[in-house]
């Protein structure tokens, strides 16, 4: 059974706007990270959590969840290949769905789904980014991840194409289980060590536990919004202790499906799409132009050698 749920969203300190959606629609979870620019970012997420919320679920499992973040991804692809405005706009989604003693999961992106058990933690799901292909190719070390200028970058995105790669997943569940789900502000500021901390000082109040990693994410800088949800595994019926905290959520769009003008067109934010295909290319591409600069230094090298061979034999033969 479903016992305590919550949720907490942010702007942080540096994002004009809040383009962060969740969805809380016991037994079915969600998390949307939206990118775009303007507002485009906040309406991508936004398409993505109605359709979790209007299609619904109560069963169905790993393939249940492909179908209703597929039928995600058409709606924003739809809208984003229809309104100039909002051209090129994506979200990351992270969908959980509770059943008996399994929860089923659905992902795409770089938000992520965390299983805290025991005082310990566990990362659910694998972030579809830039920065994780070069951490499975060794070409980084972690601490050299967590400070790469281009971590923000993503492999995976709803609504960029037609149809969507999604990654399923179960887990079995157990009593006391807590399952978070947050967006990149979190985890791009407070580390996996200080989020349990976090939660653990907090374990017998969620909500408190949720303000607190909003505060931690803030004062390590705030750079991104932030959203969390969180919800435990309980003998017991569904409850809830105490109104789910909200903090400065994003002002409501008008009501004409959260339209778009021209007037606020403002520049992309950091965030980026880039196929994994174009990453090997581009290491492919690396690799070329490192053995070019070898061979080049060689004939460089070979030339010097060469000419001192010169100078040397003339010197003798005078």
């Amino acid at each position: 059974m479903i016992g305590r749920v919550g949720a907490v969203t942010d702007p942080g300190r540096t994002r004009r706007h809040n383009e962060d959606s969740y969805v809380i629609e016991p037994p079915l979870f969600a998390i949307a990270d939206g990118m775009g620019g303007a507002q485009a970012g906040e309406v991508a997420s936004r398409l993505a959590a109605a359709a979790l919320k209007e299609s619904g679920a109560n069963g169905g499992g790993e393939q249940r969840i492909a179908d209703l973040i597929q039928e995600a991804n058409r709606r924003v692809y739809d809208r984003s290949s229809s309104d100039p405005n909002t051209s090129g706009m994506g979200t990351t989604i992270t969908v959980a769905l509770v059943e008996d003693d399994r929860v089923a999961f659905g992902h795409v992106g770089d938000s992520r789904a965390y299983l805290i058990r025991d005082a310990q933690m566990e990362q659910l799901t694998e972030d579809h980014s830039l920065v994780n292909e070069l951490l499975k190719t060794g070409k980084l070390s972690r601490e050299e991840a967590e400070t790469h200028p281009q971590r923000s970058v993503i492999t995976r995105a709803l609504g960029t194409d037609p149809d969507v790669d999604v990654d399923t997943f179960s887990v079995r569940a157990e009593t006391g289980d807590l399952f978070l789900l947050c967006s990149d502000g979190l985890t791009d500021m407070v580390s996996e060590d200080s989020i349990l901390e976090v939660v653990e000082r907090h374990r017998d109040d969620i909500d408190g536990a949720l303000g607190a990693l909003v505060k931690a994410a803030n004062r390590g800088g705030g750079q991104d919004n932030i959203t969390v949800v969180a919800f435990e595994i309980a003998g017991g019926p569904l409850a809830n202790d105490g109104d789910t905290r909200e903090q400065a959520l994003p002002t409501a769009l008008p009501d004409d499906e959260d339209t778009l003008t021209e007037a606020d067109a403002v520049p992309t934010v950091d965030t980026g799409v880039v196929s994994v295909a174009e990453i090997e290319a581009e290491g492919k591409a690396s690799r070329r132009r490192q053995l070019r600069r070898r061979a080049l230094a060689w004939l460089v090298l070979l030339l010097l050698v060469a000419a001192v061979a010169v100078l040397v034999y003339l010197r003798f033969v005078r």
